[in-house]
């Protein structure tokens, strides 16, 4: 993809706050509101710009747990892989889901309110899919860094 300087800022400001209206955009990046908004929407139909989204304060809402847990399967199989790829898709407290290199092949990342509810939820729903060998849980502790911003200064 060949990005101009202009679409990188506009990016780069859209994913700091998406509430940003084109006008506000076309001041910070030299363009008027037309012409702004036309790059915006063309970054849109190229699928740069996924969707808009507010983000939510777990904490707050009483969804202070995160896990992170390993999974390794019974069977590599495109089958196995399939059925647990499609489960994972219906549990809300999946955030993330990885297929990874080395020992385990997923990462989960989980959100629930408290440890009380994610062993509930690990003994409910993922030690009950027959394709899951083992899964071993890290507990966050302390959130040093959190960012949905992608780094687009080393892009390209």
């Amino acid at each position: 993809m060949n990005l101009s300087p202009i679409d990188i800022k506009i990016l780069a400001m859209l994913q700091h706050d998406a509430s940003l209206t084109a006008a506000e955009i076309a001041d910070q990046v030299n363009l008027s509101a037309s012409p702004c908004w036309r790059r915006i929407n063309r970054l849109e139909q190229e699928g740069l710009i996924q969707k808009k989204v507010a983000l939510l304060d777990a904490e707050r809402l009483g969804l202070g747990l995160v896990v992170f847990a390993r999974i390794r399967l019974e069977k590599n199989d495109e089958v196995s892989l399939h059925a647990f790829e499609e489960r994972v898709q219906a549990f809300a407290e999946v955030v993330e889901c990885y297929t990874v290199t080395g020992s385990a092949d997923y990462f989960l990342k989980i959100i629930t309110r408290d440890i009380k509810h994610y062993d509930r939820f690990l003994r409910r729903h993922l030690l009950q899919m027959s394709q899951v060998r083992d899964i071993n849980s890290n507990v966050a502790v302390t959130q040093i860094k959190y960012s949905t911003e992608l780094p687009l200064q080393i892009q390209g």
